[in-house]
């Protein structure tokens, strides 16, 4: 059975490049949501995920809001989160792992590597 990932990002053409990536070349079962209050509507309703990756700057519950709401939840405490963002200098990276996530992909990101990174990523995590 494939590794289960939930994508969270709310621009559709990033959303299903990242998709096929990660479905095709990964091997993950992908599920999607479009905004921080959709993944907490999915998580909430109890299914259970390998890995999130989810987009940091995203209209109403941005990246790191949703994070920490679904942490305070107990929705995802041994849940591995990996940031995509297009702002991966050290200071937004440092910020980002000290909220608790597992790692940060820069975008634009390479399709064909993505699965990669993200491999990369949470085996670092």
């Amino acid at each position: 059975m494939s590794p289960r990932l939930l994508l969270v990002e709310d621009d559709e053409s990033i959303r299903t490049i990242a998709h096929m990536s990660l479905e095709r070349i990964g091997g993950w079962s992908v599920a999607e949501a479009a905004s921080g209050d959709d993944a907490l509507r999915i998580l909430a309703g109890g299914e259970k995920f390998d890995a999130v990756v989810m987009d940091v700057m995203m209209p109403g519950l941005d990246g790191p809001a949703t994070l920490q709401r679904l942490r305070d939840d107990g929705l995802l405490t041994d849940t591995p989160v990996v940031f995509l963002t297009a702002k991966a200098q050290r200071a937004e990276r440092e910020r980002l792992n000290a909220l608790g996530a597992a790692g940060v992909i820069a975008k634009p990101f390479d399709p064909l590597r993505l699965a990669d990174e993200l491999a990369q990523t949470l085996g670092a995590g």
